[in-house]
């Protein structure tokens, strides 16, 4: 049977694990703590994520993956390894088939990269499946038919924005803002305001609270910790959710103008299907509060968030071997698979 044992959702934030007859079995950090005088991996996923900012000075805490791709090959290879193992089980003896999921216009090198250390992890094959189709197939949606689907997959570095239609993109963009702009957002605004350091968790804690892009949910204040710029010394200040819905406005404003470009360049049979279909948001961005008023008052197009956004990239990735045994040779999709 051609198909994925394993389905992988990478993440510049987290790496999520699907495994066919289980669902997501794992749902980690993708963060790897070292040391940078010997080199020694100390932590992976959500241990190594505790460390930063709080580890001795020779311990580093690190992202591999920038904007859905790999940066640091040798760190993404070792945390692939640890995933995948714990995901399917040290002791298994069938090595896995393994779906991952790449951002839309990733280059042939950054594919490569993915493949080359899903390989030296342990899997005895990969496939790799762009991540808005991913999203598609994991939220149920049947992209093998000749309708327009337009899936808007917000993820912490990147924002995948694809118009499927048949199995493909046909319109895409890549929007290089992401959840963690938002977060950014908040840092930014903290430093200029009120002359406050805020670590990168607080930030991402605050936003989860507060933060909203919806203008009638902007009453109240967030109490916000760090360290003042001038003394140094730590302090808490109430911060007006309105002020950090301004915050906001930015990264919010790329993400709609990415939308609105897919849509200027669709056929015109696919645009109907969208204005009928409308919009289909995923990933763990799109949870935060007010996405899909602000791109339906702006749009004027129906705006859904799926269930579990966060997982369906990787539900997805899982699920794509078998979406691949029913295409022919040729490239053609057949519901009975001849």
């Amino acid at each position: 049977m051609f198909g994925s044992d394993i389905g992988i959702d990478l993440g510049t934030a987290n790496v999520l694990v699907y495994v066919k007859g289980k669902g997501v079995v794992l749902n980690e950090p993708s963060v790897v703590a070292y040391d940078k005088d010997t080199n020694e991996i100390k932590a992976i996923g959500e241990e190594a994520r505790l460390m930063i900012g709080r580890a001795p000075g020779n311990i580093t805490a690190v992202h591999p993956l920038r904007q859905g791709v790999i940066a640091e090959y040798t760190v993404a290879e070792r945390m692939l390894n640890y995933f995948i193992n714990k995901a399917v089980g040290m002791k298994t003896l069938r090595r896995p088939r393994v779906c991952i999921s790449v951002p839309i216009n990733a280059t042939e090198v950054e594919r490569k990269a993915v493949y080359d250390a899903a390989m030296e992890a342990g899997a005895r094959d990969v496939l790799l499946i762009e991540e808005p189709l991913a999203a598609a197939l994991g939220a149920g949606i049947d992209i093998s038919r000749p309708t327009g689907s337009l899936i808007v997959d917000i993820g912490a570095g990147t924002t995948d924005i694809a118009l499927i239609s048949m199995g493909e993109a046909v319109r895409s963009r890549l929007v290089k803002v992401g959840g963690q702009d938002f977060d950014e957002a908040i840092i930014k605004y903290m430093r200029s305001s009120h002359n406050m350091l805020v670590g990168q968790q607080t930030a991402e804690n605050v936003k989860i609270e507060m933060g909203t892009l919806s203008d009638d949910a902007v009453n109240g204040n967030v109490y916000v910790s760090g360290r003042d710029v001038v003394t140094g010394l730590p302090k808490s200040v109430a911060v007006p959710a309105a002020k950090l819905h301004e915050a906001f406005k930015e990264p919010a404003d790329m993400i709609l103008r990415g939308i609105k470009r897919v849509l200027e360049n669709a056929q015109p049979e696919l645009a109907a299907d969208i204005v009928k279909r409308g919009i289909i948001l995923t990933g763990g961005g799109s949870s935060m509060r007010g996405f899909e008023e602000l791109i339906e008052d702006e749009l004027h197009i129906r705006t859904t968030t799926v269930d579990h956004p966060m997982a369906v990239v990787a539900i997805g990735a899982g699920r794509y071997g078998e979406f691949m045994e029913n295409v022919s040779p040729d490239g053609r999709y057949s519901q009975n698979g001849k």
